[in-house]
């Protein structure tokens, strides 16, 4: 599984293996091994809504001060001023595993005899397929030609995201009307 939305203090964060986030204070001790049930796991494929056995690994590293809050409160023509300040507790918990599987460590070289990455098209915009299509709709004006057409080459053949194909084709219907 590539992420997973997790419910932490009654707040909801989406999650990927590895990260590091900061969550309203736990309880427990750093260096705590944290185990969180996700509400919904995704990437590979269709997403599942409370996947049955899936779990979230999680390691809390440290306990935090948030930064300051400054408040002032202020009546006009009465003289009235009061100033308070306050600063979140906060823990710094890291990702460890989605799913149950550990993380993998990626290799410090890439060899010949690895496996060939997926096949993408030449042009694509950098990090393309991990891209929201809020993200593509905000990007795709400033692509140039080739990557906009690799782009829709890709989400046809993979994803075919309605709105991210309206959007990659409005930026190219934009470029064959400016120039």
């Amino acid at each position: 599984m590539s992420y997973a939305i997790i419910l932490v203090g009654g707040k909801q964060y989406r999650v990927s293996e590895g990260e590091t986030l900061l969550v309203d204070r736990l309880a427990d001790d750093a260096g705590a091994t944290l185990s969180l049930s996700p509400m919904l796991v995704g990437g590979d494929g269709e997403p599942q809504l409370s996947p049955d056995g899936v779990t979230v690994t999680a390691t809390l590293e440290e306990h935090v001060r948030g930064p300051k809050i400054r408040i002032g409160k202020y009546r006009p023509k009465k003289g009235y001023r009061r100033h308070t300040g306050f600063r979140s507790s906060l823990s710094r918990i890291r990702i460890e595993s989605i799913g149950g599987r550990q993380q993998r460590r990626r290799p410090a070289a890439k060899t010949e005899e690895a496996a060939p990455a997926e096949e993408t098209p030449k042009g694509m915009p950098k990090g393309y397929a991990d891209m929201t299509v809020a993200q593509i709709n905000e990007a795709a004006p400033d692509w140039n030609r080739p990557m906009l057409e690799a782009a829709l080459e890709y989400e046809r053949a993979h994803a075919d995201r309605k709105g991210a194909v309206g959007a990659i084709e409005s930026a190219l219907q934009a470029k064959e009307e400016a120039g």
